[in-house]
């Protein structure tokens, strides 16, 4: 098993030390277990979409707008 250093905010770091029964190493394996698997299925997902990042980007901004619009009414 190779090593890896991670850095969190001094408060973060001060919380953490109120459980000193968990083992944060082991969480922190597990948050980056779950997120490649998340990259993987998505990476899957997209495999085969011919949708460019300029229409990804295009469409995120149509439907935060009228998000926007929705909620202001």
């Amino acid at each position: 098993m190779v090593s890896l250093t991670l850095s969190v905010a001094e408060d973060m770091k001060q919380e953490m030390d109120q459980f000193p029964e968990i083992n944060w190493s082991a969480v922190a394996r597990e948050a980056i277990q779950q997120r490649l698997l998340m990259l993987h299925k998505f990476q899957e997902f997209t495999k085969d979409s011919t949708f460019t990042e300029e229409e990804a980007l295009q469409l995120g901004r149509e439907v935060s707008r009228k998000a926007r619009k929705r909620h202001q009414k």
